[in-house]
């Protein structure tokens, strides 16, 4: 079979099941990315340039979406080329959020294709206004709304969409769910796994080192800011801490902004710790930024308690992955977060806004070793259950079958 995939952040979401088809070594697979050094063996890997930015004169509310059509229109340049060089796939597999499949039914008319629904934008019941520490002003409302513009040209595009969790389904309108399956992403099981022995002998990432007699919280996001909590988890430590002299906290993630407002100086994290200054042994207290993957693997098997908060959004990887490798998980009872954790079997859920409740969630959980085995071995059985990446596989490969009228037999 003949595939096109297309992401701007080669290979993004479709790693593994791109990863699964070149291994089938049957298949002729080519991505459409812009340039950057990720390589897949197997892969044919094409690459486009944007031309231009936004022109300056552009309304502030609609730069994005010129942006999306300057963008849509240099990939389907890209492919018409493929066309006249003989390639014409038998599905195209992309992702709709930055306009890239907007122009591909005009290069190849009769070709499905199954574009990726990441997220709806409204202006009450999600993200927006769900923290009232960071109110939105109402002068954004426009360029919120219009942030679906490239929503809308996608679901009347025809082809079917997918999205990984029913809380992102949910976000589109009722008129649109229809049009998008849900085909939930799992987690390397093999790779993700728990590891008992990982309490018995001393941790290390870097300069920092955690004893086995110690105690290890963790916390992960791609960057340390509010969209996922960060400000209520540094606000849980002063009392986490004082209750726990052997305690110490690990934070990974970056001090950039994927998500939400940034600051006009500084970092969300330094703002934080800065009106924690003198409350916290900061000694004890770590922060060693983005991490390899592997050291992140080893950190969630040492973890003796992960927190995981989040707004109304899209849930991370990281808590799949926190959840495979068997961590005892302390979730924001926030709609993401509810999909995969029930209280009290596979992890705890605390209210987002209040970081006392946090804290005590967390000793309480620390505090009673029976608790924590049921939920490190109801979070592995969730996986196993939920995750298995050979039921990501299936749910692919079928709905690939079903839209192309080729049998994807003996794994594809």
């Amino acid at each position: 079979m003949k595939f096109l995939f297309v992401h701007q952040n080669f290979p993004a979401q479709f790693l593994h099941i791109v990863r699964r088809l070149a291994a089938q070594r049957r298949h002729e697979i080519l991505f459409l990315t812009e340039q950057n050094a990720n390589f897949l063996t197997g892969v044919r890997k094409l690459t486009y340039s944007l031309p231009r930015e936004p022109a300056a004169g552009v309304h502030a509310d609609a730069r994005e979406f010129e942006q999306a059509m300057i963008r849509a229109e240099a990939v389907a340049r890209a492919a018409l080329l493929l066309r006249n060089l003989g390639f014409r796939p038998d599905i195209i597999i992309g992702h709709h959020g930055w306009g890239e499949l907007l122009n591909l039914c005009d290069v190849w008319a009769d070709v499905p294709m199954l574009g990726y629904f990441e997220f709806f934008y409204r202006i009450e019941g999600l993200d927006v206004g769900f923290d009232p520490e960071f109110p939105t002003n109402p002068a954004l409302f426009p360029s919120i709304r219009a942030k679906n513009m490239i929503n809308h040209l996608a679901l009347d595009l025809g082809g079917e969409g997918q999205t990984p969790t029913r809380f992102q389904q949910e976000t589109y309108p009722a008129w649109a769910r229809e049009r998008i399956r849900v085909l939930p992403e799992g987690a390397d099981l093999s790779l993700c796994r728990p590891d008992a022995s990982a309490a018995l002998r001393p941790f290390t990432l870097g300069a920092i080192r955690v004893a086995p007699e110690e105690t290890l919280i963790t916390y992960v996001a791609r960057d340390l800011e509010p969209y996922r909590g960060v400000h209520v988890m540094l606000r849980a430590l002063p009392a986490l801490l004082a209750a726990r002299p052997k305690l110490r906290v690990i934070l990974v993630g970056g001090d950039g902004v994927s998500y939400g407002a940034r600051l006009a100086r500084g970092n969300w994290r330094e703002y934080f710790l800065a009106q924690l200054r003198g409350r916290i042994d900061e000694r004890r207290v770590h922060f060693p930024g983005r991490i390899d993957h592997a050291d992140y693997l080893r950190l969630l098997q040492r973890s003796d308690a992960h927190v995981y908060l989040t707004y109304p959004f899209v849930a991370s990887w990281s808590l799949r992955e926190a959840l495979a490798c068997g961590c005892a998980v302390v979730g924001s009872d926030t709609a993401p977060v509810r999909e995969f954790i029930t209280h009290g079997e596979n992890g705890l859920l605390t209210p987002f806004h209040a970081p006392d409740k946090l804290a005590e969630t967390v000793l309480h959980l620390l505090e009673t070793p029976a608790l924590a085995s049921t939920l490190r071995k109801g979070a592995r059985a969730y996986a196993e259950r939920h995750l298995a990446m050979q039921q990501h596989f299936e749910a692919f490969e079928a709905t690939i079958a079903r839209l192309t009228g080729q049998a994807m037999a003996d794994g594809g």
